[in-house]
């Protein structure tokens, strides 16, 4: 199948495959729009069982970091790219500087960033090859590199949004006793348990990495729950964090949650899907729209790049959901279709 006629292609700017005999590297980078600015998205490293779920990923990525970068008031464009490897077993140095290196042959169409299985090092790996890393030339305490890392202004965008609905599904002002499913318990998954937990909320928590579990039981009081349990639990919120297309017919079936509002990008697994849970008056806050506190993190460098901005930056998060929810409720349209009106408004009067 041509990559033209794929399913996920929606008219993609540039997609590009990498190979590099020395270093093992395999990878691709796709630029889906950059009328706004540079296309901007992380790098995922992830041992895909071939090429084409590959492939199918980063086109959904690219795509999602554009309106995502739209949505949150940013000139910034969308992009991604992925790294067929393993991240804990095959991945080494010589092959992030590959994957810099191919970066650099795009001449800044794409900017790259940390994403699922990349991190700090593996920038710092790229940055030896080309100049098109995100943030890499100002972070925010210059004697701590490790500050770039996204994950603290996701997990910050994420709970800001669910905020913002449980304001608006429940008319609650805090989060005090609230059931919440946390799905996945990385970076990302930690830091929001943190910020969940200190507001009163009690956790249930699932991850296919047993340690990252352990870690939330003991630090913030969550329950264990097996992964194939955690989307069926009788709970006010669940917040998928892990890797997308979690929400889909036999996960939306048995959800009891009236909230779900995560970290995950593409959560849901068709378009439908976003009218499904319409349906099951179930409020769901568009992936891209609450977990875009990392791309804003990356946004500001230079003479922009202060905390106190990022922050501010990112708490608008709660205020775009608002005006999503109560778009959908007076028109009767899923949250997801009202998130693309209102990005695909901004990114395609271009």
């Amino acid at each position: 199948m041509s990559v033209f006629d794929h399913p996920e292609f929606d008219d993609h700017e540039q997609i590009v495959y990498g190979f590099d005999a020395d270093s093992g590297l395999r990878a691709i980078i796709a630029v889906h729009n950059t009328a706004l600015g540079p296309g901007l998205g992380g790098c995922r490293v992830f041992a895909y069982p071939d090429d084409a779920d590959a492939l199918t990923d980063v086109l959904r990525l690219s795509r999602g970091m554009t309106y995502k970068a739209a949505l949150a008031d940013m000139q910034q464009g969308g992009g991604k790219s992925v790294v067929l490897a393993d991240p804990r077993r095959s991945k080494t140095p010589q092959m992030m500087q590959a994957m810099g290196r191919l970066i650099q042959s795009l001449g800044g169409s794409y900017l790259v960033a940390e994403d699922s299985g990349s991190n700090e090092a593996d920038m710092r790996e790229m940055v030896k090859q080309t100049a098109f890393v995100a943030g890499g030339a100002a972070p925010i305490n210059p004697d701590d590199p490790g500050d770039r890392d996204t994950s603290a202004a996701t997990a910050l965008g994420v709970f800001v949004g669910i905020q913002a609905a449980v304001k608006f599904k429940l008319g609650l002002d805090d989060l005090k006793g609230l059931r919440v499913a946390l799905q996945g318990a990385g970076k990302v998954g930690q830091v929001l348990a943190a910020h969940l937990h200190q507001a009163g909320a009690r956790l249930w928590v699932s991850d296919s990495y047993a340690p990252a579990v352990d870690f939330c039981v003991e630090k913030f009081a969550a329950k264990a729950v097996a992964p194939e349990d955690i989307a069926g639990l009788d709970v006010d919120i669940f917040s998928p964090c892990a890797l997308g297309a979690v929400l889909n017919e036999q996960s939306i079936a048995l959800m009891k949650a009236k909230i779900i509002a995560g970290a995950a990008n593409n959560q849901l697994a068709e378009p439908h899907h976003g009218l499904n849970l319409l349906e099951r008056e179930v409020l769901y806050a568009p992936d891209y729209a609450i977990n875009a506190g990392g791309i804003i993190n990356l946004y500001y460098s230079g003479t922009r790049r202060r905390w106190a901005d990022i922050e501010a930056h990112i708490r608008r998060i709660g205020p775009t959901l608002e005006e999503i929810f109560k778009r959908s409720s007076e028109a009767g349209k899923p949250t997801s279709e009202i998130a693309d009106q209102m990005a695909e408004a901004r990114f395609k009067k271009k």
